[in-house]
């Protein structure tokens, strides 16, 4: 496997994993908002949404890659598929947070105030959890491109195959390229959102 920096091989691997890592936060952020609005608009069935996104966030990165091989076998679907199941519940979670740190008080006012449920949400609620529930989703691309490298051993590509490679030939320049390239670009991603999400905020 071609080390060099700037090699077509290495920016192959790049965009290989940039594109499992964003595929894999957009179908989370998909499933999870509307979840994370659910539970935190109906309390009957909260605990157990919550019981079981928790469960999910104790599991091991690669256990769960590796429960993928036996249903979806090799590549990078079954990547695909783990890493979504891994950024669901920080997304989940925060969401939930984040609407249930709404003060009771500004809602009831909004609602005296003639608001519809719409505009409560938009006017009222969302701008006040935006900065909980986009922390969710920070988290969750830092641990979805972090174990994306970890996608190499089913098969699903991108940068962690760098570390594979230097783990078994005990090729040092590898195993550095390969992290340092996933750590520098889980930094990038969350100083980038972390800019989003304070002028988000000032515009809210």
């Amino acid at each position: 496997m071609n080390a060099d920096l700037f090699g077509p091989d290495y920016w192959a691997h790049v965009r290989t994993h940039v594109a499992l890592a964003a595929s894999a936060l957009a179908l989370a952020a998909v499933i999870a908002l509307p979840l994370g609005v659910l539970i935190a608009r109906t309390k009957l069935i909260r605990p157990a949404i919550l019981g079981l996104v928790n469960t999910f966030r104790v599991i091991p990165s690669l256990a769960i890659l590796m429960l993928m091989l036996p249903l979806i076998g090799l590549g990078f679907g079954p990547s695909l598929v783990a890493l979504v199941v891994l950024a669901i519940p920080p997304i989940v979670v925060n969401t939930d947070l984040g609407l249930r740190g709404v003060p009771f008080a500004l809602v009831d006012a909004a609602r005296g105030m003639g608001m519809t449920r719409f505009e409560l949400a938009r006017r009222v609620e969302w701008p006040l959890a935006f900065p909980v529930a986009f922390a969710g989703i920070r988290t969750a691309s830092v641990e979805v491109i972090a174990s994306a490298t970890l996608a190499a051993f089913i098969g699903g590509g991108g940068l962690g195959e760098y570390i594979t490679a230097g783990l078994s030939t005990d090729d040092t320049s590898q195993l550095l390229l390969g992290s340092i390239s996933v750590a520098l670009l889980a930094l990038g991603v969350d100083v980038a959102l972390a800019r989003i999400a304070r002028k988000m905020t000032v515009r809210t």
